[in-house]
């Protein structure tokens, strides 16, 4: 799941991106209001939840609230701020925040809190993503596959193969290019090297036990990857 993380306090930023990056969220941070409404408005890419500080340079994260929802997105946003008195908790909640965290807060109710909003979304909802034989646990980042001999394979995924299976499962039969996948899942400004999402697949393969009698993650030369489901 990608989200846009907007915090001008260097330190908390740091920590808040760390944690989430090892549950599993692509994260996009940013250190000012400006610059991350730019992309935003853009919609270079589709984010899922939205966490905003209060006082930012440029726009603040109650004018990012307003602006998503003067264009009726309906993007979850959990506010960061220090503010406390139940004026203010009521004004960012009515500027369109979803969620409102008072600093300095403790992590697991950060993710806590993302998780409860996650719960809001439909499509997210389940812990489980199934696709034919496969089944993704998104609790313990488990792969399990039903093989047609009855044999069951379990293993366990790195982040950046739970990433990428994910988006494959989700897209399944469709063409999905390494830019779109380099897009999706790398941060801004942390593209890998050229071979590196080949080299991911190839991991990815061994953990689904694909031999050479098989092609259920297919490349296509020259263009990309196809989940075969």
């Amino acid at each position: 799941m990608r989200l846009i993380l907007v915090e001008d306090e260097p330190d908390l930023g740091t920590a808040v991106k760390e944690v989430l990056r090892h549950e599993a969220y692509v994260v996009d941070w940013f250190l000012d209001g400006d610059q991350a409404w730019q992309y935003l408005e853009s919609g270079w890419t589709q984010y899922k939840i939205a966490i905003f500080d209060w006082m930012l340079p440029g726009l603040s994260g109650l004018d990012l609230c307003k602006k998503l929802r003067l264009q009726n997105n309906p993007l979850p946003v959990l506010m960061l701020t220090a503010k406390d008195r139940m004026e203010e908790k009521i004004i960012g909640l009515d500027s369109g925040a979803d969620d409102y965290l008072v600093k300095p807060f403790d992590m697991p109710e950060l993710l806590a809190r993302l998780r409860a909003l996650q719960r809001r979304c439909p499509q997210i909802q389940s812990r489980h993503l199934q696709l034919g034989s496969i089944t993704l646990n998104y609790s313990t980042h488990e792969v399990t596959r039903q093989h047609p001999n009855g044999n069951k394979l379990v293993n366990s995924l790195t982040i950046k193969e739970f990433q990428l299976l994910e988006h494959l499962m989700k897209h399944p039969n469709q063409i999905v290019t390494r830019n779109q996948l380099i897009n999706q899942l790398w941060e801004i400004g942390a593209e890998p090297m050229s071979n590196v999402v080949a080299a991911q697949i190839r991991l990815l393969r061994r953990k689904l036990g694909e031999d050479n009698s098989e092609s259920l993650i297919e490349t296509i030369y020259g263009v990309g990857y196809r989940l075969n489901a």
